[in-house]
């Protein structure tokens, strides 16, 4: 892939189970992350190599100030599946017209920064995603570059990313918009479905 893609969205029902399931099949335990105040979430991370991560996000539910609809499908979900991606974005002014082109609610920018455990703050700027659909194939970005950290700073690279596959019911739509962002990525048609191939130190895992 011509461009970098910087996390998997893994939306889950129960983060400690899901945690507990990862951690059984891979032998790498996700690291929690923190809360997400103002989406009403929560999150566990794994570092997949090349400043790429593996998001576990599940609803917060001693946050009472934020109900539904939440992003990222979290709402919707029946079992846990992954339900966005996001890409590295250098120009997320350009990335934010093209999505809001293809979706007039997409695109939208938004700011946000929190300390991390080590004491530095992390600082990012993305382009907001939705609350619905479930599984959205069509990526939001993120530009961390004003920040003085990276999420995957203080996690061992001890799980690989070796495929991410989508498929929508529309692949040629997406991939007509795929190319104005730059993204040499094929979308398979079918069922809207994001899945990822892992090496593991347990081996290779399907999600």
């Amino acid at each position: 892939m011509n461009r970098i893609i910087d996390h998997i969205v893994y939306a889950v029902l129960d983060l400690e189970a899901a945690m507990q399931d990862f951690e059984a099949k891979t032998g790498v335990r996700p690291v929690f992350g923190g809360y997400h105040q103002t989406q009403g979430t929560k999150n566990a991370l794994v570092n997949l190599g090349n400043t790429c991560y593996l998001e576990f996000l599940a609803i917060d539910e001693a946050n009472t100030s934020i109900t539904a609809p939440r992003w990222m499908g979290i709402d919707s979900i029946k079992r846990p599946q992954i339900t966005r991606w996001a890409l590295q974005s250098e120009d997320l002014a350009r990335d934010s017209q093209i999505l809001q082109a293809y979706q007039a609610e997409m695109g939208k920018l938004q700011a946000g920064q929190r300390n991390m455990s080590n004491g530095k703050m992390l600082t990012w700027q993305m382009t907001m995603p939705l609350a619905e659909p479930t599984v959205e194939i069509m990526p939001f970005f993120l530009d961390w570059r004003e920040s003085e950290v990276y999420p995957t700073e203080q996690l061992a690279a001890q799980c690989r990313l070796l495929e991410l596959k989508l498929r929508h019911p529309t692949p040629a739509v997406l991939q007509a918009v795929f190319q104005q962002l730059d993204l040499d990525m094929v979308v398979l048609e079918g069922e809207a479905a994001i899945h990822l191939r892992l090496e593991s130190p347990k081996g290779v895992v399907l999600i």
